[in-house]
C-alpha cells in the first residue's frame, strides 16, 4: 500500500505544479507576434461559409492577419471596442475584439474606412471571431 501512496503523492504534486503553470502562465503578446496567415476579411469569411471544419482546421487558434472596410464599431458593457469588418454578406462579417491587454493608439474607427488587424481566430457563429486584436499600422 505505501508503494501506490508515493505513487499518487507523485502524480499529485506534478498536477499541482502543471496547473500552477498553466494559471500563471504570460498571455502572448499579439502585437509583437507575427501574423501565421495574412488575408482579406471576405477570404477568411468565405472559408468558414463553404467549409467550416476545413477552416477551423487552418484557421483555429491562429494569429490572423485581415483587412476589410469597416462595417460597425462597438463597444461593450466592460470597455472592449469590437470593429465588424464588412466580409460581403448583409448581415455577417470578421468581428475583431479589440486586445483589452494591449494599449491601442485609437478605439475610434469610422465606417467605411479600410483597416487591417491581427488576432486569435476563434471560428465562426455568424460572423467569424477574431479575438485579442490590435491595429497593424504601416
Amino acid at each position: 500500500m505505501k508503494k501506490y501512496l508515493k505513487y499518487l503523492i507523485g502524480i499529485l504534486i506534478v498536477a499541482i505544479a502543471t496547473g500552477a503553470y498553466m494559471y500563471y502562465k504570460p498571455h502572448q503578446n499579439i502585437k509583437a507576434a507575427k501574423a501565421d496567415i495574412s488575408l482579406p476579411a471576405e477570404a477568411v469569411f468565405a472559408a468558414f461559409e463553404k467549409d467550416e471544419a476545413a477552416a477551423n482546421t487552418e484557421y483555429l487558434d491562429k494569429i490572423i492577419a485581415v483587412n476589410g472596410t469597416v462595417k460597425s464599431v462597438n463597444k461593450n458593457e466592460d470597455g472592449i471596442t469590437t470593429v465588424t469588418l464588412d466580409a460581403g454578406q448583409d448581415m455577417f462579417g470578421v468581428i475583431c475584439q479589440l486586445d483589452e491587454l494591449t494599449e491601442h493608439p485609437r478605439e475610434n474607427f469610422s465606417i467605411g474606412e479600410k483597416v487591417r488587424f491581427k488576432g486569435v481566430c476563434t471560428g465562426m457563429l455568424m460572423d467569424v471571431v477574431l479575438v485579442r486584436c490590435v491595429e497593424i499600422v504601416d
